[in-house]
């Protein structure tokens, strides 16, 4: 076995303990994974197991969510600038200076956080269903931007996402009937296990209502690839339907040359595309990211 071989480790950043996966040599380049909603590290784990002979990978589990930390809501500020202020504070305690970031829903506006805060340190980006353009937005969104609005009118509704058979569902459509057998029941599962812990819903919640915060950051993401050109992967399913396909598309406006790959999947595209999407990300790190 590698002695670079996966090691599931916690540091203490802000007086949290924030879990992670890493893998790899610390001296090959550095791939950060930042994952959405509401999964953790764990969605990554066949792609670090693809890429760890050649790359550096990091992928932590967003406070509230996985095996870090989840403070109650009365205890800590829930939001994506606080989640971007925690994930910079792992990556100096770990002394990584500059990175690729792959990100993925809520991994998004993190990473773009970082991106576009701190241009010199990120060499590329990988998004798949990573939005950045209101044109990636679709009708599933509805009900989470009126709860923005109202939250006490509209938290019934949105409570709805929270389920199991929501979750399922976010792993499940989109999914060609020949590549349903590809993913595995312990994903929703887990994800689930992850909702269900006691306080674990207000915290989502809270997110749902922080997440219209992430919209008035697109116009200095927008300016950020404009300006700095970062080289930028899309790998997304043209199935998906929280992040459609127009939300991929939408990245040429601005990097005429970002390479975008639609492909036949839904939102969790690594579950039945791992390995097009490891080629794929292989590839394009072997160019860009040094």
């Amino acid at each position: 076995m590698s002695s670079f071989a996966l090691r599931a480790r916690t540091a203490t950043v802000d007086g949290l303990d924030v879990f992670y996966r890493e893998a790899g040599d610390p001296a090959n380049p550095t791939l950060v994974l930042l994952h959405g909603f509401p999964s953790s590290s764990h969605m990554y784990r066949g792609l670090i197991a693809e890429l760890a002979d050649s790359y550096h990978l990091v992928a932590p589990d967003h406070i509230g969510f996985g095996a870090s930390a989840a403070p109650a809501v009365e205890d800590f500020a829930y939001g994506f600038e606080k989640l971007t202020e925690i994930t910079l504070g792992l990556l100096d305690r770990l002394g990584v200076e500059r990175f690729a970031l792959y990100i993925q829903d809520y991994g998004a506006p993190i990473g773009l956080r970082i991106a576009s805060r701190h241009p010199e340190r990120v060499t590329a980006l990988v998004t798949q269903s990573g939005n950045a353009y209101l044109e990636g937005f679709t009708p599933f969104w509805d009900v989470l931007f009126a709860h923005a609005r109202d939250r006490a009118a509209h938290e019934p509704a949105v409570r709805e996402l929270l389920t199991a058979e929501a979750t399922r569902w976010q792993y499940t459509h989109g999914v060609p009937a020949d590549r349903l057998d590809r993913i595995s029941p312990e994903t929703w599962t887990l994800d689930q296990a992850g909702l269900d812990r006691p306080g674990n819903k207000e915290i989502q919640l809270q997110l749902f209502w922080d997440y219209q915060f992430n919209l008035d950051g697109y116009p200095a993401f927008q300016e950020y690839f404009r300006t700095h050109r970062p080289p930028l992967l899309a790998v997304w399913g043209r199935n998906d339907e929280i992040f459609g396909p127009a939300g991929a598309e939408a990245f040429a406006r601005d990097l005429p040359d970002a390479e975008i790959h639609l492909l036949d999947a839904g939102h969790f595209a690594l579950e039945t595309h791992g390995e097009e999407i490891a080629a794929l990300v292989r590839d394009f790190l072997g160019r860009h990211a040094k």
